[in-house]
Order: structure tokens, then C-alpha cells, then sequence
């Protein structure tokens, strides 16, 4: 009989064969190896798509957008109070509202509440603009409001969850990271993704995390919502205890080492992608302080976005970094309104609150628009604004507040391959429901990818046995807002 040989190469005297139970026995351990590798190979296949998996990646169509910047309202701002006036609201303010309110709510609500404030048609287009936004006004003719936003969940962590991720109850890669994933970055020193001054807060990390795709894709946050955006910035940024010179040193001895490495075994994707991602904290020492810097702006730029008023100075900087990042490559940028509060959650104090955060994000979001358009970025930028869902026209905290809509809201897109001066989708007489050319969260990112030149059934990606997309199995493309 022949001599048996051991799985780690060695021979043995031993002169009985294997049997097929006795091989599985032994090698159990080694077949968690094998899966073990089996999932790195995965995750290193989509790391290291042609080598660099930031690399810029061609679309799968003519993209009208290059990248995406997120203004993301926190909390849930009213429709009914903002961009979606209601004469019957007015009308029958104090009245019942003549039909049935959803099965599923937040909290209970009272009867019909009036908006506090006055609307007006602005522009070529004649779109409808609360008094909360004069600045952002001047600017109707270059939007495209969406009044017939819906979503599935009323609470602020599903909801939010749903906005960013496609999902409120399962962890799934964020927006920021798909596209990042479809398209790489056009900065090679600089993230795909990165988020100013996220909210901790429904879902934290999660919202800006890559879930089940590789962690290259995940967002990049400066700061969070706690810390003033003049304070915040990219977490270990700067070595403190070694040089420029001496973190290049050791670089060079990891590549050095790495070759030799795929010399002798072969290759192994997963370890050049990790790698690669040392490498790009290493540039991005050098060229995130650049972006952070904004002493060199012109006093002219800095009073656009508000700097010089310190009610709109914060989130004027928030939005200033934006077009930074954006000039610089940065696929998808976000900026979160918000504060340690839930800042446009207006249960109670409807008029203080909303008056509030509108005089803090008008003047730096129209400032936003102009500096896009002067320098010609306003075409091919996507500006996405709104919040995870709008607020009831019924009365909530004692006749002075709102709750929880998921029904029927309003966001705004403007640039990137859009209609400006649009207003697609309706309401009910009362902004509850919407009930015309309904939009649905799945419809909005399939209508994002698409500007961005990605077929977002295209976009999959192969985790725990089947393809995965932003939009899960639904999502239709809304071409009635397409310019």
C-alpha cells in the first residue's frame, strides 16, 4: 500500500488510506480556510477593479451628472410650509381634516393647521416659495421640486435609513458608496465619498457606511453634527509621531515587501487593495488640509455662503467645503443640517423652529447655486435637498406643531441634467398624500444614477448568495424631470 501523505506536506509510516469521512475529520478547519479565502477573493475582485478600485470607472450610459452634492435636512421639514402652499389649508385651518388620516402614524394628531407664513410666485417658471426663503427664491428657475415624494416608515431611523441606503430595515451600503463603487473618484489623493458634519443620531455610521461592499466606498465624515464645521475634520489625519518622510519609507518597505510577497505565492488582490488604501491616507495628508483651508477665498465668496453672519456662518462653511470637494473630484458630498436637537423635527414651536433653521440654510444654499453656476459646475452637479420625510398639515403639541409624514413631501434637485423651473408631482388639497405622478424613494435614486450615467439594475453587486442594488427590486427612472 502506499504511503499517506499528511496535510502539511509531511509523510507518514501510517500505511491504511484515508477514508472519506476520516479526510472531512481532518481537514475541517481547513475547509473554514477555503471559505475564508473564498470571501476575500470576492471582496478583493470588486476592491481592485482595473487595479484601483477608486480608479474613474466609464458609466454605463452619457452621464449628465458628474457628481452629487447632498443637502440633507435633518429632521423632516414641512412641504406645506416650505415649497407646497395649500389655499385649503388656509381655508379650513381649525377644521378636521375630511378624510381619513393614515393607518400607520408617528403620533396622534389634532386638526387642520394654516402655515404661519406667506407664499409667493418667483421667476420665469412662477414656482410657489415660502417667505422662510427669500434668497433661495431667486433661484426657482434653476430647480426641480418633486411634491409627491413617499416613503415606507414614520419614524426618524427607518426613514433616514430609507433616504440614504434604500432601506429601513436592513444595514445596506448608502448612496455615497454606490456611487462611488459605480464611478470611482477623479481624485486620486481624495475619497469617493465624503460627508460634512453627519448626525450620529438614526442610524449614525450606517448612513455613510458600505455595509457589504468593500470599505474603500464607505464615506469619509469631517466631524459630526456635535462639532462647529470650522472645528471638524477628517479623524487621524496628521501623524503626530512620525514624518512625511519617514511614513513614505514605510510605504515603500510594504510594496517592497508585498512584491516579494506575490513573487513567491502569487498574487492576492485583497492585501494590494489594503494597501492602497494606506497609500491613499498617506496623499490625503497632503491634499485634504488644501481643500479644509478656505483663508485664501475671496471676501466676496466667504459673504456669498454667509461666513460673515454667525447664524449662517456654520452651515455656510459646510457648504463652501462642498464645492471645494466638489472642484476637486469628489463623486458624492453631503451636508447635514443639524444640530445635538433633531433640527427640523418641529412636534411643537412650528413657527421658532422652522424660522430658525431656514435663516441658517437659505443664504449659504443659494450662494451654493451662484458660486456653481459662475464657475460652470452647475451642469454637470447634482444638488439633492430635503429631508428623510415632510410633516402633517394636521396640528401636533398643543395646536403649534407638526409630526411625521411619509406620505406625500417635497425635495428639490437642481443641476445635473435636470428640468429647472419644474414643479412635478402633487399633494392632496392638503399636502397629506401624495396622489399625482408619485415619486417613491427607489424612483428618486434610479432618477440620480441614471443622471449620473449609471443603470441602476446595472449596479449590483454579488453578497450572501444574490445580487444587490441601491434600489433593491423596484425603482423606476422619473423622465418627466429630466431636461
Amino acid at each position: 500500500m502506499s504511503r499517506v501523505h499528511r496535510l502539511d506536506g509531511s509523510d507518514s509510516g501510517d500505511q491504511r488510506r484515508l477514508s472519506r469521512r476520516e479526510t472531512l475529520r481532518r481537514s475541517a478547519v481547513g475547509f473554514g480556510s477555503l471559505a475564508l479565502a473564498s470571501l476575500m477573493g470576492e471582496q478583493a475582485g470588486a476592491e481592485t477593479a482595473a487595479g484601483d478600485p477608486l480608479a474613474p470607472r466609464k458609466p454605463h450610459h452619457a452621464a449628465r451628472a458628474r457628481r452629487i452634492i447632498f443637502l440633507f435636512m435633518s429632521g423632516g421639514p414641512s412641504q406645506v410650509d416650505t415649497f407646497d402652499p395649500k389655499p385649503l389649508l388656509t381655508r379650513d385651518d381649525g377644521k378636521p381634516l375630511p378624510f381619513a388620516k393614515p393607518r400607520v402614524q408617528f403620533n396622534s394628531t389634532g386638526n387642520l393647521l394654516k402655515s404661519p407664513w406667506q407664499f409667493q410666485q418667483y421667476g420665469e417658471s412662477g414656482l410657489w416659495v415660502s417667505e422662510l426663503f427669500p434668497n433661495l427664491a431667486r433661484h426657482v428657475d434653476d430647480l426641480c421640486m418633486i411634491h409627491s415624494i413617499h416613503g415606507t416608515n414614520p419614524s426618524h431611523g427607518g426613514a433616514v435609513m430609507k433616504i440614504h441606503t434604500g432601506s429601513d430595515n436592513f444595514i445596506r451600503p448608502s448612496i455615497g458608496s454606490w456611487v462611488t463603487y459605480g464611478l470611482g473618484t477623479e481624485n486620486d489623493s481624495l475619497p469617493g465619498f465624503v460627508t460634512i458634519c453627519p448626525t450620529l443620531a438614526f442610524g449614525g455610521i450606517n448612513n455613510w457606511g458600505a455595509s457589504f461592499l468593500p470599505a474603500v466606498y464607505q464615506g469619509t465624515p469631517l466631524g459630526n453634527a456635535s462639532i462647529p464645521s470650522d472645528k471638524a475634520n477628517v479623524r487621524y489625519l496628521r501623524n503626530q509621531h512620525l514624518t512625511r518622510d519617514v511614513q513614505q519609507l514605510q510605504l515603500q518597505q510594504m510594496r517592497d515587501w508585498n512584491r516579494d510577497y506575490q513573487t513567491r505565492v502569487g498574487a492576492e488582490r485583497s492585501l494590494e487593495a489594503r494597501i492602497r488604501s494606506f497609500e491613499l491616507a498617506f496623499r490625503m495628508q497632503s491634499e485634504l488640509p488644501k481643500i479644509e483651508d478656505i483663508s485664501r477665498e475671496s471676501h466676496t465668496v466667504r459673504a456669498l455662503y454667509g461666513l460673515d453672519d454667525p447664524v449662517t456662518a456654520n452651515f455656510g462653511r459646510m457648504c463652501l467645503l462642498a464645492r471645494r470637494f466638489a472642484e476637486a473630484g469628489v463623486r458624492f458630498i453631503q451636508v447635514t443640517h443639524n444640530d445635538d436637537k433633531v433640527q427640523w423635527d418641529q412636534h411643537a414651536d412650528l413657527k421658532q423652529g422652522h424660522e430658525k433653521n431656514a435663516k441658517e440654510v437659505d443664504l449659504p444654499i443659494a450662494g451654493l447655486l451662484t458660486d456653481l453656476k459662475a464657475r460652470g459646475m452647475l451642469d454637470d452637479t447634482l444638488i439633492w435637498w430635503g429631508g428623510e420625510f415632510g410633516r402633517t398639515p394636521t396640528a401636533e403639541g398643543g395646536n403649534n406643531g407638526r409630526d411625521h409624514n411619509q406620505e406625500g413631501f417635497t425635495m428639490w434637485l437642481a443641476g445635473g441634467g435636470v428640468k429647472g423651473g419644474t414643479r412635478y408631482g402633487q399633494t392632496d388639497d392638503f399636502g397629506y398624500f401624495a396622489v399625482e405622478d408619485k415619486v417613491h424613494i427607489h424612483d428618486l435614486h434610479a432618477t440620480m444614477l441614471h443622471l449620473l450615467g449609471l443603470n441602476h439594475e446595472l449596479l449590483t453587486y454579488r453578497h450572501a448568495g444574490r445580487d444587490f442594488r441601491l434600489t433593491d427590486v423596484e425603482g423606476e427612472i422619473v423622465r418627466g424631470i429630466l431636461a
